[in-house]
């Protein structure tokens, strides 16, 4: 489903790149799954997790057959917005009939489409239903990355939120430590890629392609080189 910072459209070239190696029964993981438009393009033992709770909330029931309303009006998006419940409907209101699909970052709204009114709603319900399907059998987890427990010798796949951007309506997110981790994981036998625009010292750029970034409404679109990241182990 459309997520800000999603992966959706780059899946075809980097999911061949990340799996080349990976061996039967290896477990796929990642900690920052975010819309999901990664995961479901992969098989067998998968794990993804993200630390916010609606999103994960509406993933897992997804996966599980939960079908989203096809309707959601102002009023309703307004009241779900200042809702403290975790649900998978609040979830599904709160990224898929906003803006580019950022949480709660505005009501979704656009030209008419034959005179007839556009429909985020019923567009974002009909997508998670079709990618449902992909996501049957994933493990979903809510939590930060370096508290999830992941599988020996895993693939694990990180989408941060990007350092010098506002993609992700999120805490302030420490880049230096994540690096960290990430080399950690890699000294303890795990294969990891990540997604960024610069890495440090030691990170080989496997793919690269320039792109317009989605922002917000108001700020509109910038361009970037999307980067592919790894470390061979030692």
């Amino acid at each position: 489903m459309k997520y800000m910072g999603s992966k959706a459209r780059h899946a075809k070239e980097l999911l061949p790149i990340i799996l080349a190696d990976r061996k039967p029964e290896q477990w796929y993981v990642e900690p920052f799954v975010g819309g999901a438009n990664m995961i479901d393009k992969v098989d067998g033992n998968r794990i993804g997790s993200d630390v916010h709770p609606h999103l994960i909330a509406m993933l897992d029931a997804a996966s599980k057959g939960w079908q989203p309303p096809h309707d959601v009006c102002e009023v309703e998006y307004a009241m779900c917005r200042q809702a403290r419940d975790v649900t998978p409907h609040i979830g599904f209101v709160g990224f898929g009939c906003s803006y580019s699909g950022k949480w709660f970052g505005g009501y979704a709204r656009g030209d008419d489409v034959n005179s007839v009114p556009r429909n985020y709603a019923s567009e974002s319900a009909r997508n998670l239903i079709k990618q449902a399907k992909g996501l049957a059998g994933v493990q979903f987890r809510c939590g930060s990355y370096d508290e999830l427990d992941i599988p020996d010798a895993s693939i694990i796949y990180c989408d941060p939120p990007y350092a010098g951007t506002t993609r992700y309506a999120t805490s302030a997110f420490d880049h230096a430590a994540f690096w960290r981790w990430c080399e950690r994981m890699v000294a303890e036998g795990h294969t990891v890629f990540v997604s960024e625009y610069a890495a440090p010292d030691g990170w080989e750029c496997v793919w690269e392609k320039r792109v317009n970034n989605t922002l917000t409404k108001d700020t509109g679109s910038k361009q970037g080189v999307e980067k592919l990241f790894t470390m061979e182990q030692s």
